[in-house]
């Protein structure tokens, strides 16, 4: 199981999978979705996300976002919208 997560600055972290929930349920949110979806979501995604990392020790975060906006883009396109227009208005 992922224990570190590698930052864009090469800063390590511990892994924390309630990050994961909760950014996505951010991204739900903004998106207009209602809590019982943002509460689905998060943790279908997570779980999803988790089983994929089983066999690793360390991820980037950079790997990580790209896996979550995937499964977002499957399962509720409007909520990885959300998420981009929200690192777009960081970036500016």
């Amino acid at each position: 199981m992922v224990n570190i997560v590698i930052k864009k600055d090469g800063k390590e972290e511990s892994f924390n999978e309630e990050k994961i929930r909760n950014a996505i349920k951010a991204a739900c949110l903004d998106a207009g979705l209602d809590e019982n979806k943002q509460n689905e979501l998060s943790e279908i995604i997570t779980q999803k996300i988790l089983g994929t990392l089983a066999d690793k020790e360390t991820i980037r975060a950079i790997e990580l976002r790209d896996k979550i906006l995937g499964e977002l883009d499957i399962m509720s396109p409007e909520a990885a919208q959300a998420w981009r227009n929200y690192e777009d208005s960081k970036s500016k």
